[in-house]
């Protein structure tokens, strides 16, 4: 007899951010129509978190689908330190024509991790190439995360994910992040002691300073006022070193503009990009850099080029998903699907802090999120929430106490606030503590 995949699964399969020993059996995926994903058992699922942040315009997008199919029958990859490709050289063009100022040069990586891990050394060897050689020290934010190799990890080391290597990370000074919410009084308060202390820590040896703009994601839907993101980069320009925008997450619609710089109106030294880059149909990370800092990794031998590299830079296949998505979120359709996501999340979410249920209510874009009772990430609330959603057809995956909703643009009004109804239900109901 042939066995079930779950039977291969629990055998063979190490899961992402998962206890196996305590974790209820997974789902098995056997397809995905718009925000929803189809399982083995005939049943489907409400996508309200666009499969980890990925998922733009739906599963299974026809447009999309279509356009790898047919790459995939001409050219799947090629060596890109000695090829160019027109899908590539295309899709570096739109990200550069989208992104504000001199972003213009497109390093493409594999993952929002390595696009970090870019932008970090992409800085660090700046100033090397530059003759400036104080500049080694690099600068985060409390609750960022960046991703899990060492270098993003380094920079993320204040998430609380990676306390097994914290003797393995090199050194990174951590700034306060002055998280708000809507009804927040002490948020100048907050953002005057923030900026403060980013004064005293921006001396002549720091290179960089990352930051996932508007939204911490991992951390808990953690928000920020694009005031602050002014402050901060003028701060940073006048110091000397460079700004760093995580927008792995924020990036492609997510805030409600087309990137978080956009909205925040602030133009960074370099910016990390993924998740969202290819619609959610093939991993692939890019960082853009503005042409000035690219200049000086010009010259005559290799001591100034930037030697890093990924088997799979700008892979073909994820360059057109990439240039297929953008065209669908450029369209009028997605940015009205937007605004209406947009809309029904303020309007829920002031009616649930009207109803005096849940805390610290907030939302950008297409982000929304709560908190209910208390627990950090891991914590049994968050699972018990996360089971009572599941047994409405419901994909949730809480940070904790925090109930966040991000999910494809493609969604239903009708299903989103039906998502909405479920959150008032277990909030009212105490589900896992919920108050």
């Amino acid at each position: 007899m042939t066995d079930s995949i779950l039977d291969l699964d629990r055998r063979h399969v190490w899961h992402p951010f998962t206890q196996a020993q305590t974790a209820p059996p997974p789902m098995v995926a056997v397809g995905g129509r718009g925000a929803h994903l189809l399982t083995e058992d005939g049943g489907q699922v409400l996508d309200l978190i666009s499969s980890w942040w990925v998922n733009l315009h739906g599963h299974a997008h026809p447009a999309i689908a279509a356009a790898v199919a047919d790459q995939a029958a001409r050219l799947e990859q090629v060596v890109f330190a000695d090829f160019t490709h027109a899908p590539a050289a295309r899709l570096a063009a739109g990200l550069a024509t989208l992104l504000p100022g001199d972003l213009d040069r497109v390093f493409f990586s594999d993952n929002g991790s390595t696009a970090v891990e870019v932008a970090l050394k992409v800085a660090l060897q700046y100033f090397a190439n530059i003759g400036d050689e104080r500049r080694r020290r690099l600068v985060a934010f409390d609750g960022g995360y960046h991703g899990d190799t060492v270098g993003a990890m380094s920079v993320g080391r204040s998430s609380g994910y990676f306390r097994a290597w914290d003797g393995l990370l090199f050194p990174v000074e951590m700034l306060p992040f002055p998280a708000s919410w809507e009804g927040d009084q002490e948020v100048a308060a907050k953002e005057a002691e923030a900026l403060e202390t980013i004064e005293r820590a921006l001396g002549p040896d720091v290179a960089a300073v990352i930051v996932e703009p508007l939204v911490q994601g991992a951390s808990g839907m953690r928000m920020c006022r694009p005031s602050f993101l002014v402050a901060l980069a003028a701060r940073v320009k006048a110091a000397g070193a460079l700004l760093v925008f995580d927008e792995v997450m924020t990036g492609f619609g997510r805030t409600g503009g087309l990137f978080a710089c956009l909205k925040a109106g602030v133009t960074p030294d370099l910016v990390c990009l993924s998740k969202g880059l290819t619609g959610g149909f093939l991993p692939m990370g890019a960082t853009v850099v503005r042409e000035a800092i690219y200049r000086h990794f010009l010259g005559e031998g290799l001591d100034k080029a930037f030697l890093h590299g990924h088997s799979y830079t700008a892979n073909p296949l994820g360059c057109v998903a990439g240039l297929a998505s953008l065209e669908l979120l450029l369209g009028e359709a997605c940015r009205s699907r937007i605004a209406a996501i947009e809309a029904i999340h303020r309007g829920r979410l002031a009616a649930l802090a009207a109803a005096g249920l849940g805390r610290h209510h907030r939302s950008c874009g297409t982000i929304a999120a709560v908190e209910l009772g208390e627990g950090g990430y891991g914590s049994a609330a968050g699972s018990k929430i996360k089971a009572f959603f599941l047994e409405h057809g419901m994909l949730l995956r809480p940070i904790g106490s925090v109930i966040y909703f991000m999910p494809p643009y493609c969604i239903e009004p009708a299903d989103l606030h039906r998502a909405w109804d479920v959150l008032g239900e277990a909030a009212a109901g105490g589900v896992g503590g919920a108050t």
